[in-house]
């Protein structure tokens, strides 16, 4: 027998709401993962004695992950899996397999220094890695605290693709790479700002001289691809010091640290 209480206790009973399971973004992190592939690639090709090809696939990571965090943007698709996957990568990318690559070609004919070397720069990477995670909200977007890893990475690749190419024997150069492998390491864990090419709008029209100088710089690099991307890679290596030292001369302030909400935080940051 039923009573007229039952349709108020349906009506006031609970309703289950399923969550929504969370996913993952595709597009991006498949340029995260293309970008960890490149770095993976050129260990074995390390392993295999194929720096030339070795060097390639750091240049190519270097290029994906560049696209990674602009393709997340432009499509609305950021997430913190993307990040901390693009940092995990990054590692191994620009980090790991730089050094060993290093280490492989000629560090290791220099016994302790060769891997003490190997390890700064592995060890650096993940420094910086680690304080870009934690200052993104409080550098300023145009500059990099650091030489970015990539670049780093760029510089040891680019040096030994150009030694290849060159026929220059690894054991002429073992202490250049050394004190290479260093100034890469170190040079990411500096505060000296390196240009983030950040505030670049890819969305937004450019004149008609932009299309013809680009299309200029591709040439240029298809001239001769070791000297020309080594090459321009030095400039940049070189290039936060100059700022720095710029900005020094001028009296303006000289770290890329823009704003903070925790002032006893960032002393010692300025300098």
């Amino acid at each position: 027998m039923h009573n007229g209480n039952d349709s108020d206790r349906v009506q006031g009973a609970p309703v289950l709401v399923r969550k929504r399971r969370k996913g993952i973004y595709i597009l991006p992190n498949l340029f995260t993962l293309a970008a960890l592939f490149g770095g993976f690639y050129a260990i074995v090709m390390a392993v295999d004695g194929r720096f030339d090809q070795a060097a390639v696939g750091v240049f190519c990571a270097m290029v994906l992950d560049s696209l990674d965090g602009r393709v997340a943007r432009m499509t609305n698709t950021q997430s913190a899996f993307g990040e901390q996957m693009d940092s995990l990568s990054d590692m191994v990318s620009f980090g790991a397999a730089p050094a060993l690559i290093a280490y492989m070609w000629t560090l290791k004919d220099l016994g302790r220094w060769g891997w003490i070397a190997a390890f700064v720069h592995c060890a650096c990477a993940a420094l910086r890695l680690a304080r870009f995670n934690v200052n993104t909200t409080v550098v300023d977007k145009r500059y990099f605290q650091g030489l970015p890893s990539p670049a780093a990475a760029a510089l040891i690749a680019g040096f030994i693709w150009l030694m290849n190419d060159l026929d220059v024997p690894p054991a002429n150069v073992s202490w250049v790479m050394f004190a290479l492998a260093l100034y890469a390491g170190l040079s990411m864990v500096t505060n000296a700002p390196f240009y983030s090419f950040k505030d670049i709008q890819m969305k937004k029209s450019v004149p008609f001289v932009v299309i013809v100088l680009i299309a200029l710089g591709i040439a240029v690099i298809t001239i001769h691809p070791p000297i020309v991307l080594f090459g321009a890679f030095v400039i940049y290596g070189f290039s936060g010091y100059g700022v720095y030292a710029w900005r020094r001369f001028k009296g303006v302030q000289t770290s890329v640290i823009s704003t903070s909400k925790d002032e006893p935080d960032e002393r010692g940051l300025h300098k």
